[in-house]
């Protein structure tokens, strides 16, 4: 099996557990995670959900700052407009997961706001990542079936 699928199957089975606990348990189950003690007004099906995300979370990865900025101004004053940011013109905007399946394993990027991340080191283009993972030349955006930029 696959790291990527004993990683899912490692999480699907901590949330079945999850789903076992009874009211005490979770909030027992989140001072355990946050270091904290549970706030007292969260039912038990939001306290599932919320570890459920910070469990898949510490294994596949976070919202970027960005997004996490915008949902908490948004929380902040729902009623209030605001302006989603706009993705760059040439390419996937960051917080963006980028897989692809690679000699039987399956690689996943996340896109930084400078940069791209894979296996813990920081690349300045897809092209720099599709070559260290293929240990051959390859154009990034084809690799990761992305569309060409257009000019």
């Amino acid at each position: 099996m696959p790291l990527d699928a004993k990683r899912a199957a490692a999480i699907a089975v901590e949330i079945a557990s999850l789903r076992d606990l009874d009211l005490d348990g979770l909030r027992a189950r989140w001072h355990s995670l946050r270091g904290r003690p549970a706030p007292k007004h969260l039912p038990k099906h939001l306290l599932l959900r919320v570890l459920a995300y910070d469990l898949q979370a510490a294994v596949l990865g976070d919202l970027d700052f960005r997004t996490k900025q915008y949902l908490e101004r948004v929380a902040a004053d729902p009623d209030k407009v605001v302006d989603l940011p706009t993705p760059a013109a040439s390419g996937p905007r960051p917080g963006t997961i980028l897989v692809r399946e690679w000699a039987g394993r399956l690689c996943r990027v996340t896109v930084l706001e400078q940069g791209f991340a894979w296996n813990g080191c920081t690349y300045r283009s897809l092209s720099e990542v599709a070559r260290v993972i293929t240990a051959t030349r390859w154009n990034g955006r084809r690799f990761f079936g992305l569309p060409a930029v257009s000019k």
